[in-house]
């Protein structure tokens, strides 16, 4: 029992014998509440029993402040502030943690007159992986092939995905890629972990519209799986694809994605090799990706790309009859595709089967996903048809993927058209709260940015509720019971709606050679990869500077009388780095797979495997310091734009891994990307970055831009 009436203090004892004062220190009364970070104390409040909070938590309660507090019922003989106090601690951890009543797993229930003790369970320790698999509840286990996550102070080990060699392939493709869903091999394309593939295979719908591993892991968690697949194979499976036999008396419309941040492409070159005297192609039409990542350095930026893009064709050796246009398009913000979808329809219309060709990362899947979702599919395609699956590791579709086209009559193009303008009249006011919220989105995104809609939607049906009085019956000795999710059918395309369709395919990407992307991992390629609008950064060089690119490039300025501009066109995530010609060296000795150059990462033994920098010398003449003279492109991670003073003769050495191209770009893609630029900063070489503002396609535009 709890002496009564204490003195000043208003000190007792709890039922333990254990002293409990009031005016004692927070490291004293803490002790004599029996308080420890091995076996928590319980709390008691009525007839219920509540989970202690566990470790981490009272380490946080004590940094607030917040001790943990003896029973309510042994409180009264205590003062009057610690009976105030209680309630108030018992509502914080209460809302701090919602407690329950748990047993501890793989725990056979008390006998009478033991003790019951409540853990946490993700404070458990860890268990082997005999008794893991035996002890923990299927709601407890991880999706297959995930790796160790953590989860407070202790891993739980994830078990990846089996294989089992006895069943056979399934026949399907998968959704998000296209490769034949398959258990039997790991490395292999198509691979679906074999418990996951039973389950599937015996479900009522099958493993029709099922995705593999890979194109999971690459939707849900952002990582990509290595496959044994040879370069060779994607090229194979595109020339074998333009090859098949002709359907309705046509050959095939090809379109070609290009990032125009690649110029000059390396497979472009290549594609009248790849087409041949065999491949019956009724034309080709050239489509550049990317054009909302660069910003606008001057007016008419837009048409000076194009021609660009006319003359790397005609170099390409494709300047005769196959090549039909050329169009500046944004698969991610959607510039552009409204135009590109109209002059399909006008022009193709639906006289054959369209290819998406191009290398990898040029954004042909994301293009697919948006042409499934606009005026060029069937209305009731995209509730058929999964979406391609989309990430920065190159070469993520591995087979052909389809859509069929619409017809478009005259009917539909005239309410297109309709729709169109009525659109364009419109002003961002008089967008939808949604509308907008999107619309601003996409302008941090990109610095172009257009708005695809559909014409041709189907109607959705007033969903049919069925409901069961019987399942919410029960009696009073049974539990009451949540009744099973009837499965939502899969819709598909009826025998009449593709005996005579036209398809749009998404082909594998072409892999380039002499790439960096090739000689980088998983993060390194998300850092490297530009994902939002590039902001230019220019820096003010002296003969006997160098500039570094993180630690995939690097230009040192040799000889020249004055100071020149370089400004750097790279992802926004890669850091740029000032030094001088001696000290070159051993920055890139001592900083190389650290954080200061941050790419590649991985510390010395990154940089063991990762090849040397190779040099390459290169003489630029300036024309004028508002006009670059040349790009000096760093294979795939960026590129520099030089400026330099007229006449003004710059001896430059620039570097790149062993193994990768590095290109000299005449004329430079953007000329005027130096005035894009802000005041320079005192004391260094740098300048103030400066963002242009977005500009919206089919948009009414009010007042001053």
């Amino acid at each position: 029992m709890v002496a009564a009436g204490r003195a000043a203090g208003g000190g007792g004892r709890d039922g333990n014998g254990v002293e409990a004062r009031c005016g004692a220190t927070a490291k004293e009364r803490r002790e004599s509440y029996g308080e420890s970070p091995t076996r928590p104390a319980h709390v008691t409040h009525g007839a219920g029993l509540l989970r202690a909070p566990s470790p981490r938590r009272q380490r946080g309660a004590r940094m607030r402040g917040c001790y943990a507090t003896p029973p309510v019922s042994r409180l009264r003989g205590t003062g009057p502030a610690m009976r105030r106090l209680v309630p108030l601690l018992l509502g914080h951890l209460a809302r701090a943690r919602s407690w329950a009543l748990v047993p501890r797993r793989g725990v056979a229930a008390p006998a009478s007159g033991e003790e019951e003790r409540f853990v946490f369970l993700e404070y458990e320790p860890e268990l082997s992986e005999a008794a893991a698999t035996a002890t923990v509840p299927r709601r407890e286990r991880r999706q297959p092939g995930r790796e160790w996550r953590e989860r407070g102070p202790v891993a739980v080990a994830v078990a990846a995905g089996q294989p089992d060699p006895s069943v056979p392939p399934s026949g399907l493709s998968c959704s998000g890629c296209g490769a034949e869903l398959q258990c039997c091999d790991g490395a292999a394309p198509g691979f679906v972990p074999a418990e996951k593939y039973r389950s599937l295979s015996e479900s009522a719908a099958g493993l029709r519209g099922a995705v593999c591993q890979r194109c999971w892991l690459l939707t849900h968690s952002g990582r990509a799986l290595r496959l044994q697949l040879p370069p060779e194979q994607h090229r194979l499976v595109v020339s074998a694809a333009l090859r098949r036999p002709l359907r309705h008396g046509r050959g095939p419309l090809l379109l070609y994605v290009l990032d125009v941040l690649e110029l000059p492409d390396p497979v472009l070159p290549q594609l009248p090799a790849l087409l041949g005297p065999d491949v019956p192609a009724a034309g080709l039409l050239v489509v550049g990706n990317k054009v909302d990542l660069l910003p606008a350095n001057s007016p008419g930026h837009l048409g000076r790309l194009r021609e660009r893009l006319v003359t790397a064709c005609v170099q390409a050796g494709l300047r005769e009859a196959p090549l039909v246009d050329v169009r500046l398009v944004s698969a991610k913000t959607g510039f552009g595709l409204e135009g590109l979808v109209s002059r399909l329809q006008r022009s193709w219309k639906c006289a054959g089967d369209v290819y998406l060709l191009g290398a990898t990362n040029s954004g042909k899947s994301t293009l697919f996903n948006v042409l499934l979702r606009s005026d060029y599919c069937k209305s009731r395609a995209p509730n058929v048809i999964d979406r391609a699956t989309v990430s920065p590791w190159p070469g993520t579709t591995l087979n052909l993927l389809k859509f069929p086209i619409i017809n478009p009559t005259c009917d539909r193009i005239f309410r297109r058209e309709k729709r169109l303008k009525e659109e364009a009249t419109k002003t961002e006011d008089q967008l939808s709260s949604e509308e907008k919220k999107y619309l601003n989105h996409l302008k941090k995104q990109g610095y172009l940015v257009g708005r695809v809609g559909r014409t041709f939607q189907r109607k959705k049906g007033i969903p049919v509720v069925d409901f069961d009085p019987d399942a919410l019956s029960y009696s009073i000795d049974e539990d009451p019971r949540h009744s099973p999710r009837k499965r939502e059918e899969r819709e598909e395309f009826t025998y009449n709606e593709v005996k005579d369709a036209r398809w749009c395919f998404d082909t594998p990407g072409i892999v380039k050679e002499n790439c960096v992307l090739n000689l980088l991992t998983e993060k390194e390629v998300k850092l490297v990869l530009p994902t939002h609008a590039i902001v230019p950064r220019t820096f003010i060089l002296k003969p006997g500077m160098v500039l570094f690119l993180a630690a995939l490039g690097r230009i040192d300025y040799l000889e020249g009388e004055k100071s020149a501009w370089f400004s750097v066109m790279a992802s926004n995530l890669l850091p740029v780095h000032i030094s001088t010609l001696n000290n070159a060296d051993a920055i890139y000795e001592k900083h190389a797979g650290q954080e200061l150059l941050k790419v590649p990462m991985g510390g010395e033994e990154r940089m063991k495997e990762f090849p040397p920098l190779v040099p390459q010398d290169i003489t630029l003449k300036g024309i004028g310091t508002t006009e670059a003279v040349a790009d000096i492109k760093l294979s795939s991670a960026g590129w520099v734009a030089v400026t330099a003073h007229a006449e003004e003769k710059l001896l430059l050495r620039a570097y790149t891994p062993e193994g990768t191209a590095l290109v000299v770009r005449e004329p430079p893609l953007l000329p005027y990307i130096s005035t894009i630029r802000g005041s320079r900063i005192a004391g260094s070489a740098a300048y103030r970055t400066k963002k242009p503002s977005s500009l919206v396609e089919n948009l009414k535009t009010t007042g001053k831009r």
